[in-house]
């Protein structure tokens, strides 16, 4: 089976309060460890408004954190299409993918909070008609295409890139929440997806449908779709302890809660939580929750359900939060590298199997004891040390080492 592949999705969402360069260089160091760590793709967003998210140009951040970081692929979660002409978002697409060594990966959507589109007075209903047309656009300029066009909302005039992607084909990823347009984007062109409604325990239950639209749209448009190109969004966080982690997270889950989703986003039918122990409860309690607040063992088990509901799907992307201090929050993303990601994919399946024949099979490896003391005891004074001979002052590998001291207490009983 493929290994599972892993990376992480900063839109970013931090709490207002701190000041916005720190927070700048500490998604900058945090990108350094995950590319440290062997992860294998970070994200990150546009958004213009709500105070929480503060990155306004993900190509910019990419190219700052390109320089950083030696393997990551680095993906624009996402360009909101409809904000810009779509020459402009090729063009920028393309210095990305040279300015990081070919490592981009084009994700677009079509604009996820409504105060963005009131600010560049864009009517929401237009949005995910121009993200398709914005799509089409850009794949024939990749390839080189000269392009012109006429729409309601950009005019291109014999339009051709000077340079085409440094990426034979740079990967296209749409994203997908609750509607079908995106998965239905993804089967229409055939590209990659990147689900983000899968935060909640029914979005994680309704990814089934979700792939469903895909493939329907592949048919239609005589395309096909790759779970291998699916990337599904969880949250957690990790400790040594379950009381460890929902100690260290409780209190930022409930303020991202209280005042981000429910304060300043408004979303319907959320109410606020009543304690950090209520938070832990209603976000990450019970079989089946989407969000995983404990140990490694416990993510992995999340992690094998989601696999088991959705039928398989290519990556786990995790959702970075502050919901604990930025200390906690690194280690918790080291122990998910140490433990998690090499139990999923079975990277200590072989030590245990060696470990465990090296166990049964002790009888085999004796001989090599035996040929030790055989040396031994062709040499006199070797054989004279015995009695002197102790715990640990022979450097020999336990596993051919001979009991000395056995054999030492042999000689001493010999008349």
């Amino acid at each position: 089976m493929a290994r599972l592949k892993f990376g992480a999705f900063l839109a970013p969402h931090h709490p207002i309060g701190e000041h916005p360069m720190l927070q700048f260089r500490r998604d900058l160091d945090f990108v350094e460890q995950i590319d440290s760590l062997g992860f294998d793709e970070f994200w990150c967003g546009e958004h213009h408004s709500s105070g929480w998210e503060m990155i306004a140009s993900p190509e910019m951040f990419l190219a700052a954190a390109g320089e950083r970081t030696k393997r990551i692929r680095l993906g624009t979660g996402v360009v909101s299409l409809p904000y810009h002409h779509p020459f402009n978002v090729a063009q920028r697409m393309v210095q990305l993918d040279h300015m990081t060594g070919g490592r981009a990966i084009f994700g677009s959507g079509p604009g996820a909070l409504a105060s963005d589109a009131h600010t560049l007075g864009i009517d929401p209903m237009t949005q995910r008609d121009r993200q398709d047309e914005a799509i089409g656009i850009i794949r024939r300029l990749f390839k080189g295409e000269r392009v012109t066009a006429k729409s309601d909302w950009f005019t291109m005039n014999d339009a051709a890139l000077q340079i085409l992607p440094l990426q034979e084909e740079m990967p296209f990823v749409v994203a997908s929440q609750i509607s079908p347009s995106g998965m239905t984007l993804a089967g229409k062109y055939g590209i990659g997806i990147i689900s983000l409604g899968s935060m909640s325990t029914q979005g994680l239950m309704a990814l089934p449908t979700q792939w469903g639209f895909a493939e329907d749209a592949a048919k239609k448009h005589g395309t096909t779709v790759s779970r291998s190109d699916w990337r599904v969004l969880l949250s957690w966080h990790i400790a040594e302890s379950r009381e460890q982690a929902r100690r260290e997270a409780g209190p930022g889950l409930m303020r991202w809660h209280n005042e981000y989703n429910v304060g300043t986003l408004q979303r319907p039918g959320l109410q606020p939580f009543t304690s950090p122990e209520d938070a832990v409860e209603k976000t990450a309690g019970g079989e089946g929750a989407a969000s995983t607040i404990g140990t490694p063992d416990d993510l992995v088990k999340t992690i094998r359900n989601l696999m088991q509901v959705s039928g398989g799907v290519g990556s786990i992307i995790g959702f970075v939060h502050d919901w604990a201090n930025p200390e906690n929050t690194r280690r918790s993303w080291d122990m998910v590298a140490r433990y998690v990601i090499p139990e999923i994919n079975g990277y200590t399946a072989k030590l245990r199997e060696s470990q465990k024949f090296v166990i049964e099979n002790r009888a085999v490896f004796e001989r090599a004891g035996q040929a030790v003391m055989a040396k031994i005891m062709e040499n006199d004074r070797a054989a004279a040390a015995l009695p002197l001979t102790g715990p640990g002052r022979v450097a020999i590998p336990t596993i051919n080492a001979p009991d000395l001291q056995k054999e030492a207490a042999k000689r001493k009983a010999k008349p």
